[in-house]
């Protein structure tokens, strides 16, 4: 299995093909998708398939509610497993604590969800209160 020192002998590639390298994406394709979708960002602008990525480049990485700020640390032209891909990039502390943060956000949201579907008598319940409030709220 060839080391990160083996793969370092590139000046710079495509950032379709560095993404997929670095496994932010399962495949080419999809890492050239996410691009075109606007997923990928260089100094706040949308990048192209094509744009040449070069080691210390700032990128934004959109992947579903996560956003990430990386900085490009090495390239390879080989993909390979997972530890030695995620030496390829650093996320930035502002990025990381964004996404902690948001996270926590959106599982504290789930929390405040009722626990089960209200039940045929529950929903009487809540009709006769909403009919009752707005009977009284026209009278006023």
């Amino acid at each position: 299995m060839p080391n990160l020192s083996q793969q370092n002998n590139v000046e710079s590639m495509r950032v379709d093909k560095w993404l997929w390298v670095a496994r932010f994406f399962k495949t080419r394709s999809i890492s050239k998708a996410a691009i075109e979708g606007g997923k990928v960002h260089h100094n706040s602008e949308r990048v192209k398939v094509s744009k040449e990525v070069r080691v210390g480049m700032e990128l934004t990485i959109q992947q579903g509610f996560d956003r990430k700020t990386i900085v490009i640390k090495a390239l390879s032209a080989i993909r390979g497993a997972a530890p030695i891909a995620q030496q390829l990039y650093a996320e930035t502390e502002v990025s990381i604590a964004r996404r902690e943060l948001l996270a926590t956000q959106r599982k504290l949201h789930n929390l405040a969800r009722p626990e089960h579907r209200p039940s045929k008598k529950d929903r009487r319940q809540i009709s006769k209160f909403k009919q009752d409030n707005n009977q009284q709220s026209d009278q006023s």
